[in-house]
């Protein structure tokens, strides 16, 4: 009797949604793999792309313009979607566990997750404090506070960043310039709102070039946001409500006392332990070391890019533009290892054009030693490329 011999079917998993695998999951849609069987565990069904995030807070980009609908992607891409969040690995019998008890077995699995801001050290922050990332639950509370300003707007609101980095910079002049839009169309002073910046460094964005840390320092200052440099948070506690709002009192190490509303936290990046407790290699922060073809260095059948992974042989900022120009050598790598091919090394630029927005419409341009002031017109071509990226991701013509 003739048997009829069914090809083995490989089962790719991705966790996450992150820049990389949004590009890899669009790639897999154009040009899919016989025989294998894709699938996507994300916690969140959109994905917010970070290019637009500041924009999207300042009310220049609606929800919708700035997010990647991942159902969409994963129907395009042929892929089984699950909404879960993923709580730890099984790397002896390769299962992906999730917190709504869902176990996926993987033959390759790849990580692109990002990174959440480090809470350990700061006291009544996991309690108290809004991290930016999981940027929906920033956008929640965000919403939140644009709606509380917009009945009260003639009461006073104060806004605490900690993280003096790009992000809490670029969140800062963002928030400032959307509450002042509010305060103005109901003729309220703007001086209604006050917003202070802390960053335990004594210059803002260290991994920037002295003249881009001087210009945008310059425009905090001219804004009146309130400084704190040299200031390590280290505590927050509740103090008595108002009718309307919640007041906390921000603690640093130096002794300095700030009370606040509401308290933004952007600084270190960590993650989550699940991966360390695994099993995979990891470096001191927690981030998966990974080789040159984005492969875990402790375990073949894993790969990891974006903010997650640290390239052992270049080691990068956490920024978007890794993650994105990691999409491409990431999806061919996995198919090579699906079709048994060898992986090709990928290396990144050392220097990237870094584009900030200021708030108004104007955005300042960064390329290793040379800063450009803010323009319009450097908006515009920021812009520009921010759309180009998420028209890759609109779907209409296969929406149901």
């Amino acid at each position: 009797m003739q048997q009829n011999l069914q090809p083995k079917v490989k089962d790719l998993v991705l966790i996450g949604g992150g820049h990389s695998h949004a590009i890899a999951l669009r790639m897999f849609g154009m040009k899919p793999l016989p025989g294998v069987r894709l699938t996507l565990i994300t916690a969140a069904s959109q994905t917010a792309y970070s290019g637009m995030l500041p924009g999207h807070i300042a009310g220049f980009y609606t929800h919708d313009e700035c997010h990647i609908d991942l159902r969409t992607l994963a129907n395009f891409a042929q892929a089984q979607l699950y909404i879960d969040r993923v709580v730890a690995l099984d790397l002896e019998n390769n299962k992906v566990l999730c917190a709504n008890g869902l176990a996926v077995d993987f033959d390759l699995l790849s990580i692109d997750i990002g990174s959440t801001p480090a809470r350990v050290s700061v006291s009544g922050a996991a309690e108290y404090a809004i991290a930016v990332k999981p940027v929906s639950q920033l956008l929640e509370h965000w919403d939140q506070l644009i709606e509380a300003v917009g009945k009260n707007p003639q009461e006073l609101i104060r806004i605490a960043i900690a993280g003096g980095g790009a992000g809490g910079v670029e969140l800062a002049l963002s928030m400032q310039s959307h509450l002042h839009q509010i305060l103005r169309q109901t003729q309220q002073p703007i001086q209604n709102l006050e917003i202070h910046l802390f960053g335990h460094g004594q210059e803002l964005m260290p991994n920037y070039h002295q003249s881009a840390r001087h210009q945008l320092q310059q425009i905090l200052i001219e804004r009146d946001i309130k400084l704190h440099l040299g200031e390590t948070v280290c505590n927050i506690v509740p103090k008595n409500h108002q009718e309307t709002k919640e007041i906390f009192k921000i603690k640093c190490e130096s002794g300095l006392t700030v009370e606040c509303n509401k308290i933004f936290l952007v600084t270190q990046a960590s993650a989550p332990e699940w991966l360390k407790i695994a099993g995979l290699g990891t470096d001191e922060q927690g981030f998966i070391l990974v080789e040159d073809t984005l492969q875990s260095q402790t375990h073949p059948q894993i790969f990891a890019s974006g903010d997650i992974a640290t390239m052992v042989n270049y080691p990068r900022p956490k920024a978007g533009v890794f993650a994105v120009r990691q999409g491409k050598p990431l999806f061919e790598n996995l198919q090579r290892i699906l079709l048994g091919k060898s992986l090709k090394p990928y290396k990144p630029q050392k220097q990237y054009l870094s584009l900030i927005g200021t708030g108004d419409e104007r955005a300042i341009a960064i390329r290793g030693i040379i800063t450009l002031p803010p323009h319009k017109l450097l908006w515009h071509y920021k812009d520009w490329i921010d759309r180009s990226f998420m028209k890759r991701f609109r779907f209409e013509e296969i929406r149901e």
